[in-house]
């Protein structure tokens, strides 16, 4: 995990998680916020590729969950305590992109390898077996997450900018699309 932006990637899946939460039973939801981690971690370290555009959105921070709240319907009322302090870490692009991986575990790898033209490289991020490769255990665990109509308007919302992103990347950096 890119140490640096630790707050952005546990509030960004903790956004994930709550918006869309696990089947149910303790094991469903460790197995959806592994998917989750690895989805927003990955979205992260390609959204703040370079150790500067990691420090700046500590710096001036990434903006909150007001507007994926308001997608989802949830109208969450802004922060103003500690208990509602993590959603103004939610960085929503992240999030966005986060949400477009778990639905599209093609993308998902093509990102994943993506992941060596960053500041942070791919061995730092960790595997992302459960995303890029989802067992049916997996899609059982987190069904809501996967669901590419439901979480279909929180990765629309960013969706273009990812695909152009992804189809920029250095030759060699991500395998051919088809």
């Amino acid at each position: 995990m890119p140490t640096a932006l630790s707050p952005v990637i546990v509030a960004s899946t903790r956004w994930l998680l709550s918006a869309f939460p696990s089947a149910a039973g303790p094991l469903d939801d460790a197995l959806a916020e592994a998917q989750a981690g690895h989805a927003v971690t990955i979205a992260a370290a390609l959204r703040y590729p370079t150790e500067l555009d990691a420090e700046l959105v500590i710096l001036l921070g990434p903006g909150g969950s007001a507007r994926l709240d308001s997608v989802t319907g949830v109208d969450a009322p802004p922060p103003e305590g500690a208990a509602d302090a993590w959603r103004s870490w939610v960085d929503e692009t992240v999030v966005s992109w986060a949400a477009c991986l778990l639905a599209d575990a093609d993308l998902a790898v093509v990102a994943a390898a993506c992941l060596a033209a960053t500041h942070h490289g791919a061995d730092n991020v960790g595997t992302a077996r459960r995303l890029t490769i989802p067992s049916p255990r997996d899609h059982r665990a987190a069904p809501l997450l996967r669901h590419p109509d439901l979480v279909g308007p929180i990765a629309d919302l960013h969706r273009e900018t990812l695909r152009g992103l992804l189809d920029a990347a250095p030759a060699g950096s991500s395998p051919e699309r088809t």
